[in-house]
């Protein structure tokens, strides 16, 4: 019997978590109860007590939970952004490398990736990974996602009427220090050498999202076609079973950002225009699915050598 603690299981990603594991045989979850959950000497037995551990906190109470684990056999899942680029740690996206999966499988520290790095790397690592982009060359990223992806506080702004800060805005950017914390880690695994621009928002629905990354295939090595950058992404997903690359004749004319809602699948897209030497490439996904608690779960499996699907949304 595996045993799992999840530190932060009453918040979003925590929930969507929970859910996932309820039909997983063979696991227990260990759960602090009321006050306990404040109690550090609880918590630290939790801690140090569980299999695995899943991390769903800010950053500066993960490293916290982190720094509470003396017990070396237990295994870490941390969806914060805290070690997303730390040493030591395996970045817990199994479709991004070649042996990634055995990374993860073989690691005791796993850092989830962030749900706007997970649509990004799915499309520029491949690329850059094959040499059609430079790593120097400039790169922009575009997406929206639902408002779930901020958690207890957006939620209740975009649905709590009685709300100080409540908001009937539809789509609101933000981001626009050009300081976000998923850039860094964008940069890094797509193995860049300059920050992307980075230029996210926020819709007026819950959960689901897209990510684009636009570019000009005459700027690029070799001046690629669209048809060559598509064959790029297929080679690189062949036979995963979470993400799938459309078809150059897929038919969308227009992509909603709710089309992978519900579910832990990942869905890449190439529109392109021969003729402007142009494509957009575009990653669909649910936020809080592949974004988060999905990966916790894949990544937990990979960990305790269960099926990689085991209990997700397919």
């Amino acid at each position: 019997m595996t045993t799992v603690f999840i530190d932060g299981a009453a918040g979003t990603t925590g929930l969507e978590i929970r859910e996932r594991l309820a039909n997983h045989a063979g696991l227990t979850l260990v759960q602090l109860e009321g006050d306990k959950r404040k109690d550090p000497a609880a918590r630290a037995e939790a801690l140090n007590g569980a299999d695995v551990v899943i991390l769903c906190l800010p950053d500066d109470a993960a490293k916290e939970a982190v720094s509470l684990i003396t017990n070396p056999a237990v295994k870490v899942i941390d969806a914060s952004t805290a070690h997303r680029t730390a040493a030591g740690w395996a970045y817990g996206f199994a479709e991004m490398e070649p042996g990634q999966r055995e990374k993860i499988a073989q690691s005791t520290r796993v850092t989830n990736p962030g749900c706007y790095p997970t649509g990004f790397l799915a499309l520029m690592r491949p690329l850059t990974r094959a040499g059609l982009i430079p790593e120097g060359m400039p790169v922009t990223v575009n997406a929206v996602s639902g408002y779930s992806g901020g958690g207890r506080s957006m939620i209740a702004e975009f649905e709590d009427k009685d709300a100080a800060n409540y908001t009937s805005t539809v789509v609101r950017t933000y981001g626009l220090s050009l300081q976000h914390k998923h850039v860094g880690e964008m940069q890094a695994h797509a193995h860049l050498s300059h920050p992307p621009i980075f230029a996210p928002s926020v819709g007026r629905y819950y959960r689901g999202m897209l990510v684009e990354v636009p570019l000009h295939l005459w700027a690029l090595k070799g001046h690629p076609s669209v048809h060559a950058v598509h064959e790029v992404l297929c080679r690189s997903y062949v036979d995963q079973a979470l993400v799938d690359v459309a078809s150059l004749e897929d038919g969308h004319t227009t992509l909603d950002a709710e089309l992978l809602s519900g579910t832990d699948l990942l869905k890449l897209f190439v529109f392109g225009n021969e003729q402007r030497g142009q494509v957009r490439l575009i990653a669909a996904l649910d936020n809080l699915g592949k974004g988060a608690a999905g990966a916790a779960v894949q990544n937990l499996n990979l960990v305790t050598g269960r099926p990689e699907t085991e209990g997700l949304v397919l």
